[in-house]
């Protein structure tokens, strides 16, 4: 599951599809303007068939943000957290090795999280003054 402020679960979901069959990842965003009420109802409904025999891994855009300690809450009241694997600071890296990586629960949290710190680059551009010789 991807969670995230606004649009960004939503758009990287669809992204992901481009990579990788995604048909068991769910994404939702609290949306501009929404309150956490609302979006707690929102969660309820999207997870209203998890049983506790389900792993979760639940990625998110920010640790500490509203819709993550939203939607942890709404796994609490359905005992569901202890069976939820959580990480922060989502990215695409992240989320392909989380899908990729799915069945080994053992590996995913590490794995997610190398990759998504090894997609961090800078981009070293050459100049278009400098000649090749």
């Amino acid at each position: 599951i991807i969670v995230s402020h606004g649009g960004l679960a939503q758009g990287l979901h669809d992204t992901l599809k481009m990579f990788v069959n995604a048909d068991q990842v769910l994404s939702i965003g609290l949306k501009n303007g929404e309150d956490v009420a609302s979006f707690a109802t929102r969660v309820d409904e999207m997870i209203k068939d998890f049983t506790a025999e389900d792993h979760i891994i639940l990625l998110a855009d920010l640790i500490g943000g509203s819709p993550l300690t939203t939607f942890m809450n709404c796994l609490e009241n359905k005992q569901l957290l202890a069976n939820t694997i959580v990480i922060g600071g989502v990215n695409l890296a992240m989320a392909l090795n989380a899908v990729l990586l799915k069945d080994n629960l053992d590996m995913v949290a590490n794995m997610a999280i190398s990759e998504a710190k090894e997609a961090i680059k800078t981009l070293e551009i050459a100049s278009s003054n400098d000649e090749e010789i």
